[in-house]
């Protein structure tokens, strides 16, 4: 598993994401002469984070239509799965199949005897057998590294924020006297900001951390390298329609299956994909021919 201080990182950005919502607490409280709204939208944060925690494999599976597959149907991907599973000495998950052409994989499921593998049909049918095993070898360690939990409260408490920031404006004119009304609306137009790319920010490293541990799994980071240029290949030309349901579940994935550019980059969940692929050559100790 992931031993670069990674623990200590995604520690200190959670640390952010509460002090933000406690800054905010803390002024609502002020200008409203009450704690209770804070403390619903803390409820409510709570709240959503086990939903997402408990369902995250139904939630994600049905936004892609995905559907399981045998190991008469998917020998190959059995094997692949089984003999990954084996080596990480990890329970062997659920095989799904997605029916798109949109090049694709992800891994959920709240932890390893709950777990849930989805290739989409493009990517099966895009990538050699030992890309494959690479993209493999990388969802596999999302759920071993329990990421899905990280995830979930990532962006739960990043939504408490924003809603926080909302009720900010809303309440924020509740006492003049001991309130500046243009610092209040700064406040509450920055701190969703601040929490939507502190969830970026953790994320991006649980990807970096992914592809790392991944390619340590299955041994073969130049697998990996290739297969996510083809991934992202494949993308651009055949991306995902921007639907709610599949924007929920991208985090998941592990290319970003949308096409995007500009501003939407900032808050892209996955890193840029030429760094993924730098470091996985320089892992390797040559770059990908």
């Amino acid at each position: 598993m992931h031993n670069h201080h990674n623990g200590l990182k995604t520690a200190a950005l959670f640390g952010v994401l509460w002090a933000i919502l406690l800054g905010l607490g803390a002024l609502i409280a002020a200008n409203t002469r009450s704690s209770a709204p804070i403390l619903i939208m803390a409820l409510i944060g709570v709240g959503t984070t086990a939903y997402g925690y408990w369902n995250s494999d139904k939630i994600a599976l049905r936004s892609m239509q995905a559907y399981p597959v045998t190991e008469a149907q998917a020998p190959q991907l059995y094997q692949m799965v089984r003999e990954l599973s084996v080596r990480a000495n990890q329970p062997m998950p659920r095989i799904y199949v997605s029916p798109t052409m949109a090049p694709n994989a992800f891994a959920t499921g709240r932890n390893p005897q709950n777990a849930a593998v989805c290739c989409t049909e493009g990517i099966l049918q895009l990538l050699t057998p030992r890309e494959l095993r690479g993209v493999l070898g990388h969802e596999l360690m999302h759920v071993y590294n329990r990421d899905i939990l990280t995830s979930s409260v990532a962006a739960a408490v990043a939504g408490v924020i924003t809603s926080v920031g909302q009720m900010l404006l809303f309440f924020g004119g509740g006492d003049r006297r001991n309130s500046n009304p243009l610092a209040l609306i700064a406040m509450a137009l920055l701190a969703p900001l601040a929490a939507s790319l502190i969830q970026v920010a953790i994320s991006r490293t649980r990807e970096y951390d992914a592809d790392e541990d991944g390619s340590q799994l299955t041994g073969d980071p130049l697998a990996l390298a290739s297969a996510l240029r083809k991934i992202h290949q494949g993308v651009q030309a055949a991306p995902l329609p921007p639907d709610q349901r599949l924007v929920n579940a991208s985090h998941l994935m592990i290319a970003n299956p949308f096409r995007g550019g500009g501003l939407s980059k900032l808050f892209a969940t996955h890193p840029p994909m030429q760094d993924r692929i730098s470091r996985l050559e320089r892992m390797a100790g040559r770059p990908l021919g």
